[in-house]
Parts: structure tokens; sequence; C-alpha cells
């Protein structure tokens, strides 16, 4: 299919040419943005795991096509036609208004553009305004939401939008590279669970592993998609990956492969009776973020699989010089005894048009009256006996 492209010509603020943006292309199709992409994934660009071609391509096709979402991707170049970001949006149509979020649902942790390093550290509100100035002929207003404010030590350039403090939270535990094994969890905590997991360890076949073959990932995700229906259901939870095509989309990109292992990595605790517990993130050589877990229905489940899991977890990036590592969004009780820290995520919404400045107005306080429910226990505990009795 050929590309549905639009280019325009900014003019360039007082910096050296090779840092300004000359052209801005949007791009309709995942096959003809795939080069570009995949370039500012390597060494030297700024982006989070979760933008990756062959997560968020995946997604798309799988699901993203089914909600009428359309790639458009925004590509900001120089006067050298070298790239200097890449956006991955989606443009959905409702109530009379385009919208442009990122890709990926519900299911990345973090949302972020893939950044030419040395513009991103350069960038102000001009450039932005140059990126955004060609969109306003496709799209009404940009939904820019769970956006990390710095990701390793670097400032997201879209950090200098109007924004506010995302709904969610995401608990975030800071590693020391090559600090002791207590730096990273305490020695009370460790003695609890090595308590727990001798109950576990007299099990037959009783391991911990990453999952890297194709049969091992395959099997561990029919158990899990066996698994977690009945968790969440258990748990009066709406079942996200029932929804269209995210099984398929899962599938996809826990097989796709990358340099040091897969796009999403699946950890395991296993004996030769059954998988006990999974936890499945990504990772990019300094973070590991997770996207989804779930553990046993047996009686094993009561020695706390999941939180033993996570010590194995923890460890293993610690020992390879990982800086951090987070449980995803949300500020469960588990995740705050690991996670003692937080990362500062927010949502922007940005008018492109007359039409936009009340949408990003309209989805502002929507968001902003999410956030105070999910910080109110009483109207969040009314909010889900509603969901509830109604869902």
């Amino acid at each position: 299919m050929a590309a549905a492209m639009q280019s325009r010509t900014a003019d360039s603020p007082t910096r050296p040419k090779a840092n300004c943006i000359a052209h801005v292309d949007i791009v309709g199709d995942l096959a003809a943005a795939e080069p570009v992409w995949r370039a500012l994934e390597e060494p030297g660009h700024l982006f989070t795991p979760y933008q990756r071609f062959d997560l968020l391509g995946s997604w798309q096709r799988s699901v993203g096509e089914r909600e009428g979402a359309r790639p458009f991707v925004v590509i900001a170049r120089d006067a050298e036609h070298r790239p200097l970001a890449l956006l991955p949006l989606a443009l959905r149509q409702g109530h009379g208004v385009r919208t442009a979020c990122f890709m990926g649902g519900k299911h990345p942790t973090f949302n972020m553009g893939l950044w030419n390093a040395e513009f991103a550290a350069q960038a102000v509100t001009t450039d932005l305004d140059m990126l955004f100035a060609p969109l306003h002929e496709q799209a009404d207003v940009l939904a820019l939401t769970q956006q990390p404010k710095r990701w390793h030590d670097h400032q997201n350039p879209f950090a200098l939008l109007p924004q506010q403090t995302a709904i969610n939270g995401c608990p975030l535990l800071v590693m020391e590279p090559g600090g002791p094994p207590t730096s990273r969890i305490s020695n009370s905590f460790r003695r609890r669970l090595k308590s727990k997991e001798k109950k576990l360890q007299a099990l037959a076949g009783y391991r911990y592993h990453l999952a890297t073959t194709d049969a091992d990932i395959t099997r561990l995700l029919d158990w899990f998609f066996r698994i977690k229906p009945v968790r969440m259901a258990e748990q009066k939870l709406p079942n996200v990956f029932a929804e269209p095509g995210v099984e398929q989309f899962i599938r996809s990109a826990c097989l796709a492969p990358r340099s040091e292992g897969r796009v999403i990595d699946i950890h395991a605790l296993e004996c030769d009776e059954e998988v006990i517990a999974i936890f499945a993130g990504v990772a990019d050589g300094q973070r590991f973020s997770m996207m989804f877990n779930t553990y046993t229905m047996s009686e094993h489940a009561r020695y706390s699989p999941g939180l033993i899991l996570m010590r194995y977890i923890i460890d293993r990036y610690g020992e390879r010089g990982y800086r951090s590592l987070d449980l995803g969004i949300g500020t469960d009780d588990y995740k705050r005894m690991f996670c003692k820290d937080d990362d500062d995520i927010f949502d922007s919404f940005v008018p492109l048009t007359s039409r936009g400045r009340f949408a990003a107005m309209a989805m502002s306080s929507l968001n902003h009256g999410k956030r105070l429910v999910k910080q109110n226990q009483m109207l969040f505990d009314l909010a889900r006996r509603l969901r509830q009795a109604f869902g």
C-alpha cells in the first residue's frame, strides 16, 4: 500500500541547521515509516522500549486497525533530510473530532516520541511549534498521555508542553549499578521471602528462568491466557486481554527478537507440575518495566510466588548494571514493597484547530476528574462498586 504522506517546510530557529527541523512528514503506512523508525531505535537516540517498532507495529496491526485507529506517524527532519524525531501516533475519529494519540492503547506504561538525542537536548518550544504546525489539516487535537518527564536522565522534549499530572502514578525502584543486593531489597524482606520460598523449593523441578525459546514463550503464554481471565474475574476487574486482537498483539511482541532477548521478555517461576508465576516486561539495558503478570490458582499461591519472582527479576537486572525498574502504572501495595520512589508522568492535550480547543479542555477535565477519584479512597471505592454493578 502506498504511504499516505504529507510534507511541510518550516523556518529554522537560530541554531545550526543540523539541529533544526526543516521538514515534517506525516506517514500513514507502517511499512513506509519502518526504516526511519528502526534507525531511531539505534544507540544514540532517546526513546523508551515501549516505542519499539516491533511492539507498536504489532499493536497497530492486531488492535489499532480493529478499533478504527489509523497510523499517523510524524517524522521531523533537518535540512539534509536526516530524521530528528518520530512520533508514533494513531488517528481516531469520534464525536466529530479527529484525535491523534500514541499507539499502544492501554498497554504501554510510558508514551514518548523517538528522538535524536542531540536535538532532544536542545529542543525549545519553537521546535515543537514547527513539529505540530503541519498536523492541523489532519487532526484536531493531540492527546499525549502517560509521558515520562525524563528518560535515562534526559528530558523528554514534550515536557516543554502545557501539562497536568497523569491519572495514575508509576512507582519506581532506583538501583545503584554495582551495588550490593541489600541496596535493592532489604535483608529483612529477603529473609521473609526466602522463608516462603522454602515451601516451593521442595517441589520437583522448581526453578526461576527467563524464557528464551519460542516453545517456552508459547507455552507460558498459553498458560497466561488461561489463568489471567480467572484471576481478573476473581478480582472483579475487566479483562483487557480479552479485547479483540490483544492476545495476537501480545504473542507477536513476546516472540519478536531483539539484540538482548525479546521485545517483551517473560520471566517465570515453574516446577515440573505447573507454572507458578510469570512477569513480562520490556528492557533496554538500563531499565526493566513490567507489562503484565499473573500467578497460579493452586495452593502454591499462598507462598507469595509473585513477590519471590519479583526478587529474582530485581536481582537479575541489578547484577547486570541496570539503574531502575518499575512494576507498571498504579500504586498497588505489592509495588510499594519494592519501589520507594515515583516517576514523574504527565499528560498534555494540544489543540490544533478551534474544534480541538474544546476537545482538549474536555479531555483535560475528564482526566483531572479521574485522577481526583484515584487519589480519594472513598470516591475510588464508590467508582469500583458502580463499575461492578453496571459493568
